[in-house]
């Protein structure tokens, strides 16, 4: 059964996490952006929720951050060099250790939702390189964000093999 993916206007509704113009040395041999490049753009968009979830890092205080376990992309659009994009997340479950979401990326220039990103991330321990459960202060703001987002009008498009 194929999946339904939400209208622009949809995704729209969920808070940006990064916005950027596609550069130039994006565009690969077949004059579009490579496929690693939306990647790319899930990764910067995640980096502002690690303080957020109180996960900051080595550098920050308690070492601790995030270990992504699965991913599984949808390509639905091209991205071409000058496009402007931006990234957002939707949080649809938890555990004590894991999340899941999706994450969306929308070409502005072109109103199109050119790719999702369903994912299993844990909370990490960094000096001991392992998972951990997620700290008290990222398991309530996950908590409220999937409360929030369950209210959407649309689903959250799940490839149905992911479960936190």
């Amino acid at each position: 059964m194929p999946r339904a993916f939400p209208t622009v206007a949809q995704v729209l509704q969920l808070p940006s996490l990064t916005i950027r113009t596609v550069p130039p040395g994006w565009q690969d041999m077949n004059g579009h952006v490579n496929v690693r490049h939306y990647l790319e753009i899930y990764d910067e968009a995640s980096r502002p929720l690690l303080p957020v979830l109180g996960l900051v890092g080595l550098e920050g205080d308690g070492g601790q951050g995030l270990f992504d376990l699965e991913h599984h992309i949808a390509y639905l659009a091209e991205l071409h060099v000058g496009d402007q994009v931006s990234a957002h997340l939707r949080v649809v479950g938890r555990s004590a250790k894991r999340f899941h979401g999706v994450m969306f990326i929308v070409n502005h220039t072109r109103r199109q939702l050119a790719s999702t990103l369903e994912f299993i991330s844990s909370a990490a321990d960094l000096a001991a390189r392992r998972t951990m459960p997620l700290p008290d202060g990222a398991a309530r703001w996950l908590d409220e964000a999937i409360a929030a987002q369950a209210r959407l009008d649309w689903p959250a498009p799940l490839c149905g093999v992911m479960a936190p």
